[in-house]
């Protein structure tokens, strides 16, 4: 029986804040990485670097199928070009992961019945990985807040930190 592929479409922000970290490598173990158009446009204006990375292969992709259902959740969750094309893309290939830092997208990923992680999930993903060593992860979630462009409450990082401290192996 064949393995089936992990598909990830990425948002700009995971890409964009995982570089910051010089760290983007760590979603080169995922099977396909897809970039919609839209997205490489934006990541290729503010951090084009990342499209560059050696490790990564992002695959540049244009949505051809437009979801109602996307159509119809933009306005109410306030969805960006980037985020839009992305959702058009995960429900094109089904059972794909969504990378988004933004809160609006994860809900209307949720909405969709789209699993979203962001840049956080890969950080904390990769001691599961053994790609990073706890206290490695710990060093570059303590980095985010004067490395990365990534806004986030300090509150909950704190948090992130003490749960990756108590229960990360």
């Amino acid at each position: 029986m064949e393995k089936t592929k992990t598909i990830v479409i990425a948002d700009a922000g995971p890409i964009i804040h995982l570089d910051e970290l010089n760290s983007l490598e760590l979603i080169s173990d995922f099977d396909i990485v897809i970039v919609p158009e839209t997205v490489w446009h934006e990541v290729q204006h503010h951090r084009p670097q990342a499209l560059l990375h050696t490790k990564v292969n992002l695959i540049r992709h244009r949505a051809e199928y437009f979801s109602p259902q996307v159509n119809a959740l933009t306005p109410f969750y306030t969805l960006h070009a980037g985020e839009q094309e992305a959702l058009h893309l995960c429900l094109e290939f089904k059972n794909s992961l969504f990378l988004t830092d933004d809160t609006a997208a994860k809900l209307a990923a949720k909405n969709l019945g789209v699993t979203a992680h962001g840049t956080l999930g890969v950080l904390v993903r990769a001691i599961r990985q053994q790609t990073r060593s706890k206290s490695e992860v710990l060093e570059l979630l303590r980095a985010i807040p004067t490395q990365t462009s990534l806004h986030i409450r300090a509150a909950f990082l704190a948090e992130i930190i003490s749960d990756v401290e108590k229960n990360a192996k």
